[in-house]
């Protein structure tokens, strides 16, 4: 059963450490957010699940980490400093904003319901940021709205440096940011968030092919993450509703809490972006319209060593956000049980890789001396094996202890007894079906080893 409403996940979430509202103790600002110590490993693991995806296990992608501060010449011609806008109103009777597509009630304030509203303007959603020490608006910088640009700006110090062949694909992890008009829903839009980002280049005429490849292929992982298939829908963008570099995009849309909306888009962006930051446009055959006339001194293309000839080439952008990912993997493991008729428990019955905490090893009694010392040593051997976070808790409330691992996922508590003292053995309980077996310590870290793999 997943969570029936928002504010579950959001009250689970503060109380476990998971999210934190930014700058809480003044009020906070809306749409931002902090990582508590449970969310930030949560977090990590994900991120770490989709490099290793994405990376490690194929031989056709490099990775990324390139700069937030973005050019405005980059974004220029990109299309963003004229494209990258939502349509805003607002209120004349409660001076709110907000944006005009989410007006659901016939066009009334959300606030005051009011119908006083302004026609609907362009409201450009980068942030600006002055770069040297004089703010006199001859030297900015833009904070990127997403990680893609500095990917296609980087295009050619890639190919370089590695001998790359097309197909290939670059990827990066990191912080975008959008001055939303309407943060909503926790952290489903927010304005600084992370994104999980590749760019796949593709010769043009095998781009319909590698899109199709990469639309079921992120399905499958997130499936592999935890998420049912029947709570993902393919939903294909209408033609009229394209961004302005694709010619076809695909949403993988997940049931959140709040209601179906997108996870992960996964778009055709053709040669759009490639073909705005390269030099000499006139010299290809670009089929997308992009800004003609780029002041770019590289040419960023490949030679068709057969046909001897160079070309732009396509790109497949899968692109998912971090946050919704944490958001609905949160919402899919989320459980509400009844133990008995008189007890219930709450828990997220987390993939084991993506769990904030591996294993909680716990001394049945806090100031014996004996079971705690045994019990550092244990975790100290677990945690040397480099699978993830590894605690002890030495409170002496082994319920307590069970029903607080339980909320934040964690697969298995090690109890270390007073018969652990005499047969050299520990209790491991399993978080989803609570069942208890002994496992000797001697036998514990292959134990271990063979758990989380």
């Amino acid at each position: 059963m997943t969570a029936k409403t928002m504010e579950e996940l959001v009250s689970l979430c503060k109380r476990r450490g998971f999210l934190f509202q930014s700058n809480d103790i003044y009020g906070g600002i809306k749409g931002l957010y902090d990582y508590g110590p449970m969310g930030v490993e949560f977090k990590n693991n994900l991120k770490q699940a989709w490099w290793k995806s994405m990376v490690y296990e194929r031989d056709d992608t490099e990775g990324l980490d390139a700069s937030i501060l973005s050019s405005p010449v980059v974004l220029k011609h990109s299309g963003h400093e004229d494209t990258f806008t939502d349509p805003l109103v607002d209120c004349r009777a409660c001076k709110s904003r907000w944006r005009a597509d989410q007006l659901f009630e016939n066009n009334k304030c959300p606030n005051c319901k009011s119908e006083d509203l302004t026609e609907p303007r362009p409201f450009n959603l980068m942030f600006k940021t002055a770069i040297g020490p004089v703010d006199d608006g001859s030297s900015f910088a833009y904070l990127r709205p997403e990680t893609c640009q500095q990917i296609f700006t980087n295009f050619k110090n890639i190919l370089d440096s590695t001998s790359r062949t097309v197909p290939f694909g670059i990827a990066q992890m990191g912080k975008a940011f959008r001055n939303e008009i309407t943060p909503r829903n926790f952290i489903f839009r927010v304005r600084e968030f992370e994104q999980m980002e590749l760019e796949f280049f593709v010769k043009p005429g095998t781009d319909d092919e590698w899109h199709e490849y990469w639309i079921n292929k992120r399905i499958e992982w997130w499936i592999n993450q935890g998420i049912k298939k029947e709570n993902l829908k393919k939903i294909e963008v209408e033609k009229n509703e394209l961004a302005h570099y694709s010619k076809r995009t695909v949403d993988i849309h997940y049931v959140f809490p709040h209601g179906e909306e997108e996870l992960e888009g996964v778009a055709n962006r053709t040669d759009f972006d490639l073909g705005s930051h390269t030099k000499n446009q006139n010299d290809f055959k670009i089929t997308s319209e992009v800004m003609k006339n780029s002041s770019s001194t590289t040419k960023l293309a490949i030679q068709d060593l057969e046909e001897k000839k160079w070309y732009i080439p396509y790109v497949i952008e899968p692109s998912a956000g971090v946050d919704r990912g944490v958001l609905a993997l949160l919402n899919e493991a989320y459980r509400e049980e009844n133990i008995d008729k008189d007890n219930k428990r709450i828990l997220l019955s987390l993939k084991p890789h993506l769990s904030p905490i591996k294993a909680a090893v716990i001394p049945l009694k806090k100031n014996n001396e004996e079971l705690v010392n045994l019990s550092k040593e244990i975790k100290s051997n677990l945690q040397k094996l480099g699978l993830g976070r590894v605690v002890l808790e030495n409170s002496g409330n082994i319920g307590k202890n069970y029903r607080r691992h339980d909320e934040i996922g964690t697969p298995i508590c090690l109890t270390v007894d007073f018969e652990t003292l005499e047969d050299k053995s520990v209790t491991v309980r399993d978080r989803d079906t609570m069942k208890q077996e002994r496992v000797s310590i001697e036998n514990l870290s292959e134990y271990y080893k063979k758990y989380f793999n």
